[in-house]
This record gives structure tokens, C-alpha cells and sequence, in this order.
């Protein structure tokens, strides 16, 4: 499990599982103003990077112990860019996020209370199915317009990424930040090990992301990918937050 030199307190732990990634290289420009105070962009090889993301919440716990009846399993779909922090020489990749969709009022509350995230409630569901040689996932939720679908399918068996490789890039940022409305901003840390990934074979996003994400965001979504895999996921520990700027 990776981890820091800066351990904090455990808030949550859970696993993620069945993670679908969708990857949009984006203009800088689309995303300034939504950088947390005290990062900057982060980017591979020049590119910056746009992620639709679905996955499973299951088994989770507050303080790594509490465990909240009917609030245990659960989906969420998130739209997120990628972040980095220099402190005394170290850099911390992370990640920050547009808005995050679950299918719980009360998780959905406390996440905003928590960590000042743009969270949203809608029903969802989702289906992920694996018979050894295939797998695919899918993430839906309901908007007043109808139901709104992120999917992946992929062959073969997985793999860690390459070193250097988007998919390394994409799923090895362990810090969260999140803009507060004092326009200060926090640092939470997310420790889990080293995932294993499957190349889509055809991935995509079914909807008009504008009704969400504004009309910016939409025109984005609306092309295919750049890259897009399913990553298997595992046991995840997300530590308290804490101001840093």
C-alpha cells in the first residue's frame, strides 16, 4: 500500500472496485479557476487530462471502524483533473475533482461537509460482469432528461501499468485537494496498492454531459476518449483533510 511521510488519521476506508476511466486530453485553459489554492496542473507528457470515472464503493467505514447501516455499498461516478503540490521539495500528485455523482443523500452530505465537494445525489445502478477472458462495467444515473451511462468493455488478462504510462499516471495520484469556500483549500491523503488494469476495447459516454458538468465540460464529453481502461481496485484508506493553504 502506498503510503507518505505525512500520515494523518484515518476518515474512511472502503474498497474500490471495478473502476472504469475515461480519459480526455483538454486545454489547460478549460480548467483554470478550478485548481485548489497552492496546486498546479499536473500533466503527461505535455498533455492535460480530463476523467470521467465510475466505481464501486463497498464495505465502507468511517474512521476505518464505524460501519453506516444501508451506506455501505454504493456507486459513484466523478469528473476530475489532475493536481500537483510542492512541499519542501517533495511533489504530491493528486487529484481534484468537478462534481461527484452518488446515489446517497446522506453520503452525498457528508462528503460535502467533510470535504467541501461538489457532491450530488441522483438514483444510479450499474452492472460489472468478468468470465475470465472478458470484462466489462457500466455506471448509470438518472437526470431529470433520462438515464446517463459511462461503459467499458475489455479482453484479455490485466496487468500494472507500464512506468511512465498514462495508466500509471492516472491511477497513482495518492492526494485529494479540494477548494473551500473561504478560498482556502485541504489535502486529504488515499493510500491503496498498485492496481491492475485492462485495455478497453470500446469504452464510452452516453449522454449530454452539459446537464451535469455545464456546456465547457459537455463539448469535452462528447468526443470519444483518449484512453480509456478498467481498473480491478482494492482495499482504500482516505485519510482526514487538512487545511494547507
Amino acid at each position: 500500500m502506498k503510503q507518505s511521510g505525512d500520515e494523518s488519521r484515518t476518515f474512511l476506508s472502503a474498497e474500490w472496485r471495478n473502476l472504469v476511466m475515461l480519459n480526455y486530453e483538454v486545454d489547460p485553459r478549460l480548467l483554470r479557476g478550478y485548481g485548489p489554492a497552492g496546486t498546479e496542473l499536473d500533466s503527461h507528457d505535455g498533455r492535460t487530462l480530463l476523467s470521467l470515472v465510475g466505481f464501486q464503493f463497498l464495505h465502507t467505514k468511517l474512521f476505518g471502524v464505524l460501519t453506516l447501516p444501508f451506506h455501505s455499498n454504493f456507486e459513484e461516478v466523478n469528473l476530475r483533473f489532475y493536481v500537483r503540490r510542492r512541499l519542501n521539495g517533495e511533489i504530491r500528485r493528486g487529484v481534484a475533482f468537478i462534481r461527484e455523482i452518488v446515489p446517497k443523500r446522506a453520503v452525498a452530505m457528508l462528503a460535502r461537509l467533510a470535504y467541501g465537494e461538489n457532491y450530488i445525489r441522483y438514483p444510479m445502478r450499474h452492472q460489472a460482469t468478468s468470465d475470465g477472458a472478458s470484462i466489462s462495467a457500466q455506471y448509470e444515473w438518472r437526470l431529470p432528461s433520462g438515464w446517463a451511462r459511462l461503459y467499458s468493455e475489455a479482453t484479455g488478462e490485466p496487468a500494472h501499468p507500464e512506468d511512465g504510462s498514462m495508466e500509471q499516471f492516472i491511477t497513482e495520484h495518492y492526494f485529494g485537494y479540494s477548494a473551500q469556500r473561504n478560498a482556502a483549500s485541504i489535502e486529504y491523503h488515499v493510500t491503496h496498492p498498485q492496481w491492475c488494469v485492462w485495455q478497453s476495447a470500446r469504452a464510452g459516454f452516453d449522454s449530454d454531459g452539459s446537464e451535469i458538468y455545464g456546456r465547457a465540460f459537455g463539448e469535452t464529453l462528447r468526443r470519444p476518449p483518449h484512453s480509456a481502461f478498467i481498473a480491478d481496485g482494492s482495499l482504500v484508506v482516505v485519510s482526514a483533510a487538512k487545511r494547507v493553504a
